[in-house]
């Protein structure tokens, strides 16, 4: 989902966590990238190897990746007696499952790119949870998290999940990353009052709506869905960073109810104005790459005043393309106190 220039441009408009991220994107396409890939993959694992011999039995962190584990409670977890952080990403378990035994002390388990389709009851035990990924698995509800009431961090990107759903009890979560499912609708997000991070790039939203409560939201992320208007945003008071790349929008308004706004992100849509604006006086980053803006007078009128401002993109939009020659001093003359303009920094005179 990232756009122009992705070596010096930040990466805002992405589900930005460092859990879900995409190791061998190209082996997805290219065939020998996928031979390679499967001619560096781990011999299978004798059935008798015991994988825990190397941690003591008070280990904390637990660190299994890659080894091809297709079952849970083959490890033998039991022998551990204190375990807080359990990684098991990248191997093949279809389940999740085996793991009462540690639940007493388990606060952090990852099971991100494994092979589970379903969210079972097993998961209740985990009572003491405060972090979840299960990213780039095979799931498609949301389901048998009510009791894990501690739960702050909750990973589900790259699933087949529809709806955003059984979240109610979960009124700690403080960051939510459901990117690049098939979700269409914002709903059922009410309950989460200490949301501080909402992530839904890369689904099939048409519209903003269902976070006016969510008054400790500071990231929305909706790149890559299908919003036409900015709506829905009343009420998000401490909302920092917005980002909603790749839609179809056509005007700034409905940004109103944020008026400390960092970082805005509506690069490829369809803006002819950036109008709308004005009033973000703490605007620090402003990206519309890829639009149809073509007003230098108009970039300077509503950015001029905004002393915060030290990052704008505007390339790949006619008033680029009617002079790219003048393109960058036209836009320094217009923001004299700007740091950056697309992926250069402003040099001083």
């Amino acid at each position: 989902m990232t756009t122009e220039n992705e070596d010096s441009r930040p990466e805002g408009s992405e589900p930005a966590h460092p859990r879900a991220v995409l190791a061998n994107p190209e082996a997805l396409t290219n065939p020998s990238a996928e031979d390679e890939a499967n001619a560096m993959r781990p011999p299978a694992l004798d059935r008798d190897e015991d994988l825990l011999d190397e941690f003591p039995p008070d280990s904390e962190d637990v660190d299994l990746v890659h080894c091809r584990i297709t079952s849970i409670p083959a490890l033998g977890l039991e022998k551990l007696t204190a375990v807080v952080r359990l990684c098991l990403r990248q191997n093949e378990i279809p389940r999740v499952e085996g793991l009462e035994c540690i639940a007493g002390t388990l606060q952090d388990l990852d099971l991100y790119d494994n092979a589970i389709g379903h969210m079972t009851r097993d998961l209740e035990a985990l009572v003491n949870l405060e972090s979840l990924d299960l990213s780039y698995n095979d799931l498609k509800h949301i389901k048998n998290l009510e009791k894990l009431v501690k739960l702050k961090n909750l990973y589900l990107a790259s699933n087949r999940i529809s709806a955003i759903e059984g979240l109610d009890t979960l009124v700690e979560l403080k960051n939510l990353e459901l990117g690049a499912n098939k979700v269409r609708e914002m709903q059922n997000l009410d309950n989460l009052a200490k949301l501080e991070e909402l992530w839904l790039g890369k689904n099939k939203i048409t519209e903003i709506k269902g976070v006016s409560l969510l008054s400790n939201l500071k990231i929305l992320s909706l790149p890559s869905n299908r919003l036409t208007k900015l709506s829905g945003l009343d009420g998000l008071v401490n909302l920092e960073e917005l980002y909603v790349s790749h839609n179809a929008i056509e005007d700034l308004t409905g940004l109103e109810g944020t008026p400390n706004l960092k970082n805005l992100d509506v690069t490829h849509n369809k803006l002819a104005s950036i109008k709308g604006i004005e009033h973000l006086s703490h605007i620090v980053d402003f990206w519309a790459s890829e639009n149809q803006l073509s007003s230098f007078k108009e970039i300077e009128d509503v950015l001029k005043d905004k002393a915060e401002l030290e990052t704008v993109y505007f390339e790949a939009n006619p008033l680029q393309f009617a002079s790219p020659a003048t393109y960058r001093n036209k836009v320094r003359l217009a923001l004299p106190h700007i740091k950056q303009i697309d992926a250069t920094y402003v040099t001083a005179n």
